[in-house]
């Protein structure tokens, strides 16, 4: 039998979270929705990074709605919008569809999701959102974004990628790190002192203090100028 480790924050083999077929049809239902899409300036299938949020959820011992909202935390905001929002509900429960709804950043603002304010009010927005949501929505937030935060960190490091890593966001290096240092502070302080939960919180610092510190000037040959 495999061992589950004492990690604290973890679950204890006896208490760990059972996956039914809802997780399978909500892994299938994923891959559906986001058929062909591919994480941005990458060719990695974009289901990777949903496997990644969702397994994050799972080892800090989310239940399985919150492995399921992991999985289905970017149908909303890339695919379909409040339809989409209405099938999630339909399929998975109003418990699923309102984490993800929570986890869209586009959906928290006055238009009531009909519409996308301003790069700067909308993250300002969802950095102030954060502070108002339940604990499980947090886990999955976090977890989405430490995948994020780790993805741009590994692709920094790259020789063929480097800096023009920060090409692919809509306010390239100092707009995305003043927002993911934004969200190590929330995360750090809504979470601190809550077991497992402030470990995960505590590797976003990290990780965006590295790409802080990162010094590479490596630019990629086909981004030079000749």
């Amino acid at each position: 039998m495999a061992q589950s480790g004492n990690t604290e924050g973890q679950k204890s083999m006896s208490t760990a979270t059972v996956l039914t077929d809802r997780f399978d049809r909500a892994l299938l239902y994923a891959s559906h929705v986001h058929g062909g899409q591919v994480r941005k300036g990458t060719a990695i299938p974009y289901i990777a990074h949903l496997l990644a949020v969702a397994a994050t959820v799972l080892e800090y011992g989310g239940s399985e709605d919150m492995a399921i909202a992991g999985l289905l935390h970017d149908a909303v905001e890339d695919q379909g919008g409040e339809d989409r929002l209405n099938d999630i509900r339909n399929r998975f429960g109003d418990r699923v569809a309102g984490i993800v709804r929570s986890c869209s950043d586009s959906f928290v603002n006055v238009s009531g999701g009909k519409g996308k304010d301003d790069w700067e009010v909308q993250k300002a927005r969802y950095l102030e959102h954060l502070k108002a949501v339940d604990a499980e929505t947090l886990l999955v937030s976090l977890s989405d974004k430490v995948h994020n935060a780790r993805s741009i960190l590994r692709d920094l490091r790259k020789p063929e990628i480097g800096i023009a890593v920060w090409n692919r966001f809509t306010k390239g290096k100092d707009g995305s790190l003043g927002y993911y240092k934004a969200l190590a502070d929330i995360f750090g302080e809504l979470l601190c002192g809550q077991p497992g939960k402030e470990q995960l919180a505590k590797e976003l610092r990290h990780i965006v203090g590295e790409l802080h510190r990162d010094k590479s000037a490596t630019v990629p040959q086909s981004a030079r100028v000749t």
